[in-house]
């Protein structure tokens, strides 16, 4: 394969019958799933019997089970007792929560898919969004635990009745190590890394879908349809299914998602940067669609084609190469082997440790130095270690201009320009290039005659570019109609045609495509506008506008662009600009710029004494509150005490009566 030449090769695919099908079943085990749980053991054979009749007699069907990760905030944690039975509310219990779990590997006796369904319990999470992404990445990588064969098609059936946790999700819990892609269930058939790892993006699960050729069905209820039909959308070789809410219907979903992904065959293309692919394809009836590589509506047998033509556009290291075209979900792959025949004669030629590269330095292939490893310059001249930034002054044409004008390095003292895929750039300071002079179909002089490039110079009115045919010099001039008010041609943001502008950027119009309100720089040009005649202020530019200040900013055209900036004052400038017929800009201006007031020193000095004065007061208030509710406490417990005291009755120990009896002893007498 070589740039002057193209080669074309045909692809074939033809729906094979009876071809070979492992079905693996993945459902959501929370407890919002138990009726479609019992409603798939009672519909077991029923499934079992009309998959080996509709779709292939070859059948091994598996099941697995998911809820979430078993950590904080996806799972209840107290009291203790919920982590062993996250269902001790309610009458029946239930077992733990888990992430993901292999119930049964794909098996030719698909009797066991009945039996393994009955032994099934539902769990309990705590949050509404599942784990079901975890589950499909392990049911997709872990091919070894899964037992699937490779000379099958594969199909990945997910249902569940709620959204599921994408990627940082996990975050909530703590987790930020992404996910690796890689299979992680464990002896036990469970997802060990569960509580380590983040959900994988939707990104890496399509990839890992066509990786291992798995088609996905996504059997989902009513409510989550229109989300997993976007998710749809973005994995290649999966479909969308409506399952009620009993998955009374899933015989019939899984028998039509399966036909409509059957019905389709699409190709997916790993092609190198370097090489271009085209396709033609000729689908049912022998239509060729140019430009499509999929077709639609087949059934078992139909065949369709599919024209490649590949060129190349560029030159890789490697001169051979091998890329592959497949089905997406078949595991037939087309191996291309390209070789690139790009090469010049004189690379052919090359001299390593060339004199002419400095000393032996380099390699000269083709008149060119390629540099050993820690060389630079043209000629291999200078060394990394030696090299200095003040060299750059030499690449410079006068102080304000950029380093080789923006399109190449300093290296050594010298520019050495960018290549460039549109075109060549050249020049002491890579100042000079063949893409900036007007082109007509994408040629310079519509490429009608042989002409040697010269020169392409712009003036204020008028543009001349030169070429010389022969004996003959054509001058042709182009009015400035296509230049904008800042002196771009076509204001920047498309191409002059014949004196009249074509505007590529999108959201631009007008006559030199001047108005762009969605462009990020719409308003840039106008305000140096402003800033120049107004405020006096600022470089000016060689063509300015109209401008008329207001006091009040009105909508005066109807495809006016509105602007603002803030100024070196930290004013914000409104203004409002639109271009008449003749090109002339107009400017309107509020007349006073919204600025920010300065700080009143009365209001802020009074606001702050009356807070202090305020804090004070309530400082009081609250020491009164404290002594008051004190006192009172203090008062009660005397009452209290009081109340309680009780004294015994005695007689004063100093009181006298007023009689005293006393018996004389030496009387005798009767």
């Amino acid at each position: 394969c070589n740039k002057s030449e193209s080669k074309k090769f045909t692809v074939t695919v033809k729906q094979a019958a009876d071809y070979p099908v492992d079905l693996y079943y993945l459902m959501d085990m929370t407890n919002t799933m138990k009726d479609d749980l019992q409603k798939l053991y009672a519909l077991g054979n029923d499934l079992t019997s009309a998959l080996r009749v509709v779709i292939t007699s070859n059948l091994h069907m598996g099941f697995g089970a998911f809820v979430d990760k078993p950590l904080s905030t996806y799972m209840h944690i107290y009291p203790e007792e919920v982590i062993r039975n996250p269902c001790y509310k309610f009458p029946k219990p239930c077992p733990p929560q888990f992430g993901y779990r292999n119930v049964l590997s794909l098996t030719e006796q698909v009797e066991r898919f009945t039996e393994e369904v009955k032994k099934q319990k539902e769990s309990r999470n705590r949050d509404a969004p599942e784990g079901g992404f975890d589950a499909i990445m392990q049911a997709v990588v872990c091919k070894d635990k899964i037992g699937c064969r490779p000379d099958a098609s594969h199909l990945l059936i997910f249902t569940s009745d709620d959204r599921s946790h994408l990627a940082l999700d996990a975050r909530l819990a703590g987790i930020v190590q992404p996910h690796d892609g890689e299979c992680h269930t464990n002896n036990n058939n469970e997802y060990d890394k569960s509580t380590i790892l983040d959900y994988p993006s939707l990104g890496m699960i399509t990839d890992k879908l066509s990786e291992n050729n798995i088609n996905l069905i996504f059997a989902v209820t009513k409510a989550m349809v229109p989300l997993y039909r976007n998710y749809s959308e973005l994995i290649p070789g999966s479909a969308v299914g409506t399952l009620s809410r009993d998955s009374g219907n899933v015989v019939q979903l899984i028998l039509g998602a399966y036909a409509k992904v059957r019905s389709k065959v699409e190709l997916e293309l790993g092609v190198p940067d370097e090489l271009s692919l085209f396709i033609n394809t000729t689908c049912l009836g022998g239509e060729v669609i140019a430009g499509v590589r999929s077709c639609a509506g087949l059934k078992i047998g139909d065949m369709v084609s599919f024209s490649i033509e590949a060129k190349l556009h560029g030159c890789p290291k490697e001169k051979s190469q091998t890329f592959m075209v497949k089905p997406i979900g078949f595991k037939d792959t087309l191996q291309v082997t390209v070789d690139f025949a790009c090469e010049c004669d004189c690379q052919q030629s090359s001299v390593p440790a060339s004199p002419s590269c400095h000393h032996g330095n380099g390699t000269l292939e083709c008149g060119l130095c390629l540099c050993n490893p820690g060389r630079l310059g043209s000629r291999c001249e200078c060394s990394e270690a030696e090299y200095k930034p003040t060299q750059q002054e030499s690449c410079i044409p006068d102080p304000v201009a950029p380093v080789c004008s923006r399109r190449g390095d300093c290296v050594c003292g010298q520019c050495a320009c960018h290549s460039i895929d549109f075109g060549k750039v050249w020049g002491p300071y890579c100042e000079c290039d063949d893409f900036s002079c007007l082109h007509s179909k994408g040629q310079i002089c519509s490429g009608e005659h042989t002409h040697t490039f010269v020169k392409c110079s712009f003036w204020l009115n008028f543009m001349i570019t030169i070429f010389s045919h022969r004996s003959l010099t054509a001058m042709f001039v182009v009015s400035d109609a296509c230049m904008g008010s800042g002196g771009m041609l076509c204001s920047g943001r498309g191409h002059c045609l014949c004196g009249v502008c074509e505007c590529t950027q999108p959201g631009a119009y007008g006559s030199t495509c001047e108005k762009c309100p969605t462009c990020p720089h719409a308003c840039t040009i106008k305000k140096e506008c402003v800033e120049c005649k107004h405020y006096k202020r600022g470089i000016c530019m060689r063509r300015t506008a109209i401008i008329s200040a207001e006091m009040r900013l009105l909508f005066h055209e109807k495809n006016s662009v509105n602007c603002s900036y803030k100024d070196e004052d930290d004013c914000i400038q409104n203004f409002q600009y639109y271009e008449d017929a003749s090109g002339k800009s107009f400017l309107y201006l509020d007349k006073e710029p919204e600025c920010p007031k300065d700080p009143d020193v009365l209001v802020a000095t009074l606001s702050v004494a009356g807070a202090i004065l305020l804090l004070r007061l309530a400082a009081l208030l609250v020491l009164k509150l404290l002594i008051t509710i004190h006192d009172r406490r203090e008062f009660d417990k005397f009452e209290e005490e009081k109340a309680r005291a009780k004294w015994e009755a005695a007689n004063n120990p100093l009181y006298k009566g007023a009689t005293s009896t006393f018996q004389n002893v030496a009387y005798r007498g009767s």
